[in-house]
């Protein structure tokens, strides 16, 4: 992938365990709105959860990439990111992710190679391929242009040379640089920055999978959302690993939906107002996200209930002993290097709370 990478580019992709958890934690927040609270509100808090993460040991913060969602604010991830940067220090922090087909290439190089140079070795580009909304919306952001599975690898490989500044001689942008990054050949001043954001491909099928695994890339797969297909993707992903400059050996990420609480009505009603918010969203109602209380009001009809029991069987929620309990047990089925956590609740508090409680059932360390 890149001729520069070294020892400690390998380092930064993986996790360092911490505590008593099977794996390294991570956090994936999506700058939530609930309903009476603005996107100011939703971003402000995102800020102040990577700080608490930071603090409580948590190993990445990442953000993600969605459009025309009332109840997400995370449109994007660069900017909220050059944000973090100012109120982080250690933590890793990314994006879960870009959605490449959404931007040039050169732009993403660009937005990530600044990010780099706020907050060197630390910053993570994770890419995927789906639009992060509706195809209405996704043809109002890439008017008009490929988006067609085929399109992915080279759009991934044009970006990958553009922040290794290394488009062979003769090609239409070999006198092209992206800045800040590594400026190489006959520019003035030579290298700017040797360093570059390591680059992760996300997806919620086999079709990154496989891509992630033949260019020796590290993976994160959505879980969360697309739980039936974890284990063959994963598998799909090893067995079409190629070692590379990047990586010796598969490194797998998942994300999860998990949220603990003091007791388990608490954990369920939080959650319940997030299963509500996806039925709105799955059914072209998509809004701000609902109170616990307006959750347990709602009336599910039948078709919605069983909507709400197949999403939820697929959330780590409870006291912090059951979720703990979750999470280990899905390590060791999936065979996951590292656990992605996000709490989709309503609650700012909550959400908080839940990781602090994870946090503390681990005995996480900074």
């Amino acid at each position: 992938m890149t001729e520069g990478a070294t020892s400690t580019e390998r380092d930064e992709i993986r996790g360092v365990r911490r505590g008593s958890a099977p794996v390294p934690l991570s956090v994936l927040d999506l700058a939530t709105v609930g309903a009476g609270h603005t996107a100011g509100d939703a971003l402000r808090n995102t800020v102040r959860l990577a700080r608490r993460a930071e603090e409580r040991g948590y190993h990445r913060f990442w953000v993600a990439e969605h459009h025309s969602m009332p109840g997400v604010a995370s449109s994007s991830p660069a900017v909220i990111l050059a944000r973090l940067t100012a109120h982080t220090e250690h933590i890793r922090l990314g994006s879960g992710g870009v959605m490449l087909p959404n931007h040039p290439p050169l732009v993403i190089a660009e937005q990530f190679g600044t990010l780099e140079a706020l907050a060197p070795g630390r910053i993570d580009l994770g890419l995927g391929r789906a639009p992060g909304s509706d195809s209405a919306t996704a043809a109002a952001l890439r008017r008009g242009r490929a988006d067609g599975a085929d399109e992915f690898p080279s759009q991934l490989a044009e970006l990958v040379r553009f922040l290794d500044d290394d488009f062979p001689d003769g090609h239409p942008y070999s006198r092209i640089h992206s800045v800040p990054g590594p400026v190489q050949g006959s520019a003035p001043g030579g290298v700017q920055s040797p360093a570059r954001p390591p680059v992760w491909l996300l997806g919620s099928s086999g079709f990154s999978a496989e891509l992630a695994g033949r260019m020796g890339l590290p993976f994160a797969f959505a879980h969360h959302f697309s739980a039936a297909n974890t284990v063959p993707a994963l598998d799909l992903y090893r067995a079409s690993f190629r070692p590379s400059e990047v990586l010796d050996e598969p490194y797998a990420l998942i994300g999860v939906s998990a949220l603990a609480a003091d007791d388990a009505a608490a954990a369920h009603a939080q959650v319940l107002s997030g299963a509500l918010t996806m039925i709105r969203l799955r059914t072209g109602r998509p809004g701000l996200v609902p109170t616990a209380e307006e959750a347990a009001a709602y009336p599910f009809s039948p078709v919605e209930r069983d909507f709400v029991d197949g999403w939820l069987a697929n959330v780590v929620y409870g006291t912090p002993e059951t979720v703990t309990k979750g999470l280990d047990e899905l390590v060791e089925r999936t065979g996951a290097q590292e656990l992605m956590i996000t709490a989709n609740a309503h609650s700012p508090e909550a959400r908080l709370r839940s990781y602090e409680l994870i946090a503390d059932a681990y005995a996480l360390t900074r």
